[in-house]
């Protein structure tokens, strides 16, 4: 059944590593940290495993037969784009606890609950990778090639994440302060822990240290060193989320949003639930988010993060404003849940309903299908089958028990793909698209081709194209299963 979830914070759940002595929340004495990993491939878990040093990766596209509108005909990278996907900051350990009760919401007595949590030093099957972690892995298993570039410490939760990112074949490119002034010792250089809480009713609270501070976990970073500016120009999408300012400074984010600009790197964000508070937040936070929401070329966020953002209630009138008011947004997506997703750019909108699926948790599906997203993207997919593929992500992470190393894997997606059980209903996307009929191309994925006010494509047709392709790909080697 479907969960609801209580927001403080970000992310996932659990795993299996070495057990931690000290404080799991003041973790002290970590060290920056420079990793970049250049080994072969190898068998993981019945996996092909490719962990990648720069070299020069040729993208495989995905060629369909559909209507001219459907295709993304403008995608262009400059320059020698190496890397698929790099991900920005929020790069966390999640701890996963069964709780009695999630915390409460005053500022003090959630501050309280959390130092009572942090006595006991979690068990080591609790432990997951969390954040921005969730998108480079589920993006990693579609066959992408992908780095990560944030910080994580040189204590057991830091060389856990590290082993989780190595196994999954992400790169670490590690952002540091090179002024050698800030002492190693300080415990703002830690691992940041997110606590994954789930009460008796699986409903879920999220919480870090970042909460009970005005000021993002690392703030002793103040520039984009070299090697960062080098990865963010030799990737094609630079994904971004709203959580990433609990990490980052809010200037810091500019920097990196005007670098990839400038060296034609494709910009993709999610504000997540986090876009509400960063629209009051500092004038620093304010501004690094209206800059986001303006020269993203992608922009992803649910229904209801796209009406806090523009006012409007209606998910297709607010993602039209949000495009109107981008500089250069190519796409705005709107999550609608179990009802599906919408693709919204200036010719036309594409539609596509969900899979019905049994939702055992719902943590790290935004992030599976923003990986799919990304996919679509890169390989320059048509838009309905870029939902479509999204969607299935999405949902199969959905069937498992967290995010991490348990969002979906290729063989599920598959599965969810063949067996094509569709979350029709035509009532609430004629409604919905009612306004819209007069004016825009609308296109809507569907089990029957029908005659009607949308272009209806079918389901079986998209969904054997997009098998057909990725068996290809399986073939010549360049995905895993």
């Amino acid at each position: 059944m479907h969960q609801q979830t209580l927001i403080l914070n970000p992310q996932s759940r659990i795993p299996n590593y070495g057990v931690s002595h000290a404080h799991p929340i003041f973790f002290q004495n970590p060290r920056l940290r420079t990793s970049y990993f250049k080994t072969n491939c190898y068998t993981y878990h019945n996996h092909v495993i490719r962990t990648h040093a720069p070299v020069n990766c040729i993208s495989s596209g995905i060629d369909v037969s559909v209507s001219k509108h459907h295709r993304l005909s403008s995608v262009k990278f400059s320059g020698k784009k190496e890397f698929d996907v790099a991900t920005l900051g929020n790069l966390c350990v999640d701890v996963v606890l069964n709780v009695p009760s999630l915390p409460p919401s005053s500022f003090d007595e959630r501050k309280h609950y959390m130092e009572q949590l942090a006595k006991s030093p979690p068990d080591k099957k609790h432990w997951e990778a969390g954040g921005n972690c969730n998108m480079a892995i589920a993006a990693a298993r579609l066959g992408l090639h992908c780095i990560a570039i944030g910080h994580v410490g040189d204590e057991i939760y830091g060389k856990f994440l590290l082993d989780v990112l190595q196994d999954e074949g992400i790169n670490l490119i590690e952002m540091r302060e090179d002024d050698g002034n800030i002492s190693s010792s300080s415990s703002a250089y830690e691992t940041l822990l997110c606590w994954v809480l789930v009460d008796p009713l699986q409903k879920h609270g999220f919480c870090s240290r970042a909460d009970f501070s005005k000021e993002p976990a690392f703030t002793w970073m103040r520039t984009l060193s070299d090697e960062v500016k080098m990865n963010i120009q030799k990737s094609k999408v630079l994904f971004c989320n709203g959580y990433g300012f609990d990490e980052l400074p809010a200037n810091l984010i500019t920097c990196a949003l005007d670098y990839a600009v400038e060296v034609g790197t494709s910009i993709f964000f999610d504000p997540g639930p986090k876009g509400k508070s960063l629209a009051v937040g500092t004038p620093e936070e304010q501004q690094a988010l209206a800059k986001l929401l303006r020269f993203s070329d992608v922009l992803l966020l649910t229904s209801e993060e796209a009406e806090s953002m523009t006012g409007l209630r209606n998910p297709i009138a607010a993602g039209k404003d949000l495009l109107s008011k981008g500089v250069r947004t190519k796409w705005v997506i709107i999550k609608m849940g179990s009802k599906g997703s919408i693709l919204i750019t200036k010719s036309g909108i594409s539609c596509a309903p969900s899979f019905k699926v049994e939702v055992m948790d719902t943590v790290g599906c935004g992030d599976s299908f923003v990986a799919a997203i990304a996919f679509g993207y890169i390989h320059n997919m048509p838009l309905v089958h870029t939902l479509m593929i999204a969607n299935a992500v999405g949902a199969a992470t959905a069937t498992g028990c967290g995010a991490g190393r348990n969002v979906a894997n290729l063989q599920k997606v598959k599965q969810l793909m063949r067996e094509s059980n569709l979350n029709e209903d035509d009532d609430f996307w004629k409604k919905l698209l009612e306004e819209n009929m007069n004016e825009d191309d609308i296109t809507i994925l569907s089990k029957t081709t029908v005659n009607g006010f949308f272009n209806h494509v079918n389901l079986q047709k998209v969904v054997n194209e997009v098998l057909n392709k990725l068996e290809v790909a399986l073939a010549d080697g360049i995905l895993s299963s």
